[in-house]
Order: structure tokens, then sequence, then C-alpha cells
């Protein structure tokens, strides 16, 4: 159920840039794509600094982070990269900029997928239980 929340959501976002790429006035786009920027950026700023000594390029379990940020989403740092970089499609309203960030989602999303395989098998239960806790 989860994942087809998520899968619905992305594609509404990806609908909803299309929409403002294309019918809003350009001041608007700016606004709309500034917006998500501005929210996107220091979000992402705050996860990496409440990851801590935990953050690595490549999935370790060095930690189970579920503080802040992490106490309701498990990969906030993906999630708002993803919206700050739509806010940038959206701001320069290309059309096809859209199919690229729906890829980069798609490959954050395997990449998060296979930092929860690691996660699940370096905490077990205790994974298991703070993914039970989070929205998704």
């Amino acid at each position: 159920m989860r994942k087809a929340v998520l899968v619905g959501v992305v594609a509404l976002l990806a609908a909803g840039a299309l929409v403002v790429i294309t019918r809003f006035p350009r001041e608007a786009a700016l606004s709309i794509g500034g917006a998500f920027v501005l929210a996107g950026i220091p979000l992402m700023a705050l996860a990496r600094v409440q990851l801590g000594k935990s953050f690595s390029i490549g999935p370790k379990a060095t930690a189970l982070v579920t503080h802040g940020l992490y106490s309701k989403i498990p990969h906030p740092l993906f999630v708002f990269l993803d919206a700050a970089l739509l806010g940038v499609v959206i701001a320069l309203r290309q059309p096809w900029l859209v199919a690229p960030w729906l890829a980069l989602v798609a490959a954050h999303a395997w990449a998060a997928r296979r930092e929860s395989r690691v996660l699940e098998r370096a905490f077990g239960d205790a994974y298991r239980q703070y993914r039970a806790r989070t929205w998704w």
C-alpha cells in the first residue's frame, strides 16, 4: 500500500509540474519552483546534519538514526533533494526535464530500498519497528 501511495504522489507531482510549466505564467512557475527549492534545500541540509556520522555515499549500517526528520521519513535526504530538483525543473519551465527528474526519483527509490535492506540486516527488529512508525 505504501509503495502505491508513493508512486501516486510522484505521478501527481510530475503531472502538477507539467501543468505549472505549460499553463502557468512565468512568474507563477518561478514562485512555485522557488518554493520547492527554498523548502527542499534547508530540509535536506537538516537531514544531513541529523544523520551525523552515519552519513555515507554507499549504504552502511553504522547507527540507526530515528530522530528529527528521520522519525517520520525514512530517507529524507532523497525526498528533499528530489523536491528541490523538482523546483528547479518547474522554475526552468522545460517540460522535457520532468522525465529525467522521474528517472532520478526512481534511482533514489532503488537506492533507498538497497539501504533499507542493509539496515534491516544490521538492526533487525529495531529497524522493522522504526519503519512501522514512519509515514512510508
